[in-house]
């Protein structure tokens, strides 16, 4: 659970809940950005990009997508991971080295990530997940309720890019855009701008998305 744990968060105390309803035998543990361990990811089977940005060290959140990139270690995105995710794969599979996200650089000229139509803290939105995609196949193609806290998202300018590189986008909402994108060809590699964890702290079951990275990641069934 790569991030920056901050209890003062709703998001955070929800992730807390979810991880609480994992499997025995499945740990999930906090990585601050700025120890020495978010650069040191052998002892971990996957990554959890976490919410809460500006993280301390954005170069370490970087370089760990970048990591589950090369290696094919798993990797689930959510909020400010998803966001992250993007700058990471636009800089290295779409050629956008200047890619930048507005919140980091207001200034910047090649925004991939960009304020969304309006902002999304604390609301829900209906999100619907394309057919044929990973996250279809996990979250079905209903649309459902999903939880926001952000205000930023992937600029239309750059969805046609990302997708000519090997991006599949996965899902949408009203306006939020792109909600969820995904890597074909590689072991796990989902990012949503939903939450998935929030209904952890009202008694929820684990939601089908962290059931399903925890099962790549571990190689473990979980029942939800």
């Amino acid at each position: 659970m790569l991030g920056d744990r901050n209890l003062e968060y709703v998001t955070h105390r929800a992730l807390e809940a979810a991880a609480a309803q994992l499997p025995p035998g499945v740990e999930a543990r906090w990585v601050g950005t700025d120890t020495p361990q978010a650069r040191a990811l052998d002892a971990f089977d996957g990554i959890w990009m976490l919410p809460g940005t500006p993280y301390r060290d954005d170069d370490a959140a970087l370089a760990a997508i970048d990591r589950a990139l090369e290696t094919g270690m798993p990797l689930l995105a959510t909020c400010g991971g998803f966001q992250y995710a993007l700058l990471a794969l636009a800089r290295r599979l779409a050629g956008i080295e200047d890619a930048a996200h507005a919140e980091l650089d207001p200034d910047a000229t090649t925004p991939v990530v960009a304020p969304l139509a309006c902002s999304l803290i604390g609301e829900e939105r209906e999100v619907t997940c394309v057919p044929g995609t990973r996250l279809a196949a996990i979250c079905g193609t209903e649309p459902f309720a999903g939880f926001h806290y952000c205000g930023y998202g992937l600029a239309d300018a750059f969805v046609e890019r990302l997708e000519d590189a090997g991006v599949v986008i996965s899902a949408h909402a009203p306006d939020a855009g792109v909600e969820g994108i995904e890597l074909r060809d590689h072991p796990f590699f989902v990012a949503t701008l939903f939450q998935p964890q929030i209904g952890a702290l009202t008694g929820a079951p684990l939601h089908p998305l962290i059931a399903a990275f925890v099962e790549e990641a571990g190689h473990v069934r979980v029942d939800g």
